[in-house]
């Protein structure tokens, strides 16, 4: 493997939201190995926390209706936006398919659920890394009704779990977009004594 590719892999990796998705379908055996990579993340105490549940072709209509039901039932009336209840719905009707990215606590707790959470966000980033070698745009939304203790219990996680967000993946209706970063000398310090 040469390190170029791989840092070609992810300076290319794209958030890309489902509105700018085609409609091409996705073939299984790619979407189980972008969750088959996923479960390569780093692990403390080879926990392996994550959980996904993912939605397909009519089930996706099942997802958006619970999207669109909890958000309006989680929210106030001053903190609600027809804006976002109108996406709830559309977004898992626009990506072909969608990933509930879960965490499942160890029964005994020995680990931080800091290192299950990180471990998860691993995970996440091995399935986006994943797609973009595929040519796929894929979009964490992390919105309060997809990480609502209302999501774990849709999809089966117990007390204890947690919903993490939705993974939208969809090939882009356009070019790949371009992306940029801040120059390193702003992020990082480095200290030699």
């Amino acid at each position: 493997m040469h390190p170029e590719h791989v840092t070609d892999l992810i300076r290319r990796r794209r958030t890309i939201k489902p509105k700018c998705f085609s409609d091409q379908s996705i073939d299984d055996a790619i979407v189980n190995q972008i969750l088959e990579n996923a479960t390569w993340a780093p692990t403390h105490g080879m926990t392996q926390p994550w959980h996904f549940s993912v939605f397909v072709g009519s089930a996706r209509q099942r997802l958006a209706d619970f999207l669109a039901a909890t958000y309006k039932q989680i929210t106030t009336p001053e903190t609600f936006k027809p804006n976002k209840y109108e996406g709830m719905s559309r977004n898992a009707m626009l990506a072909p398919v969608v990933i509930v990215v879960g965490m499942k606590r160890q029964v005994s707790e020995k680990i931080a659920e800091l290192d299950e959470l990180l471990a998860v966000a691993c995970a996440v980033q091995n399935m986006h890394l994943t797609a973009t070698a595929f040519g796929l745009g894929g979009f964490w939304s992390t919105n309060v009704a997809a990480t609502s203790p209302a999501m774990a219990s849709f999809v089966g996680l117990s007390a204890k779990d947690r919903a993490l967000g939705l993974f939208y993946l969809g090939y882009p209706a356009s070019e790949w977009p371009a992306g940029n970063r801040d120059a390193m000398d702003q992020k990082v310090q480095w200290f030699d004594q």
